[in-house]
């Protein structure tokens, strides 16, 4: 299998991202910064999200929704955190090439600042919020 074609017998092959940490140290870093907000682990604003969702479904006493969420959430967590341990707890295949083209400036810049804007609403997003929220009482 070559390198453009990511695809195994069950729709992808793990096996792609193996090392990607260690080859690629600051794309491994965001894509796990990314990932572990996708799962809703603290301090991302993926947690943030989540748990703003899960509290507004326990307020409107939607208890079996936000049950079935929260196991939804564990279920996805388990898939997302896979791919961050293939990519630093397994070793990349020898015949592989490791990444041989450069980020682009521009891609890595994107990447920078949605990480920090990942962290950021999961570290301080009170001024967002409050933002948001007179935003939407405004609308109401």
């Amino acid at each position: 299998m070559g390198r453009g074609d990511a695809r195994g017998e069950n729709g992808y092959d793990l096996g792609a991202w193996a090392g990607l940490g260690w080859r690629r140290p600051w794309l491994g870093i965001a894509m796990s910064l990314f990932l572990f907000s996708l799962a809703g682990i603290p301090p991302t604003g993926g947690f943030l999200a989540k748990y703003v969702v899960f509290q507004a479904a326990v307020r409107s006493d939607r208890w079996l929704l936000a049950v079935v969420g929260v196991l939804n959430a564990v279920v996805g967590a388990a898939y997302y955190l896979r791919v961050v341990v293939a990519m630093w707890m397994k070793e990349t295949e020898k015949d592989e090439e490791a990444f041989p083209l450069p980020v682009p400036a521009a891609m890595a810049w994107v990447m920078a600042l949605s990480g920090a804007g990942v962290l950021y609403l999961g570290l301080a997003p009170g001024r967002l919020l409050d933002l948001v929220q007179s935003l939407a009482e405004s609308l109401l």
